[in-house]
């Protein structure tokens, strides 16, 4: 095994440093576009909140919208900046990462507070869905912020 690993250590060792990147850009993207996809907000939006006894959801909308898109552009910008502005950096992962967490709750509790744990009807198991790993993405870089980079 030791020798197994030495390799792809060798190989993969001056990756190492980038690595969060990938997390960073698949996050941001996917949050950018869930957010680009819903505008211009329209009514069946609106009425699916209503319909979900959210308040006010015509505010609620656009809050979803531009949070997802401004939160997944947070995320990519402040690993583009870390090195110039550490601080600001760190701050802004933290918000963005802040503002998926609390999306991505509000979505499991209102969209798919149906869905099973770990079984469940095939598409609503949280487990084998996106929306938990959004949710952790979001989690981990409210947590570390910039200062793992």
């Amino acid at each position: 095994m030791k020798p197994i690993n030495l390799f792809f250590e060798k190989i993969f060792s001056p990756f190492k440093p980038y690595a969060h990147y990938l997390l960073r850009l698949t996050l941001g993207i996917s949050f950018f576009l869930h957010g680009y996809n819903k505008l211009p907000i329209n009514e069946g939006f609106i009425n699916w909140l209503g319909s979900q006894n959210v308040l006010l959801p015509e505010i609620t909308s656009y809050l979803v919208a531009w949070g997802e898109i401004l939160s997944g552009i947070g995320i990519i910008l402040s690993g583009l900046i870390v090195k110039i502005l550490p601080d600001f950096s760190n701050l802004l992962t933290r918000l963005s990462g802040g503002v998926i967490c609390v999306i991505m709750i509000c979505a499991l509790t209102i969209a798919h507070s149906d869905w099973g744990i770990l079984f469940g009807e095939r598409g609503k198991v949280l487990f084998a869905s996106e929306q938990l790993f959004l949710l952790t993405l979001g989690l981990y870089f409210l947590l570390v912020g910039s200062n793992n980079e």
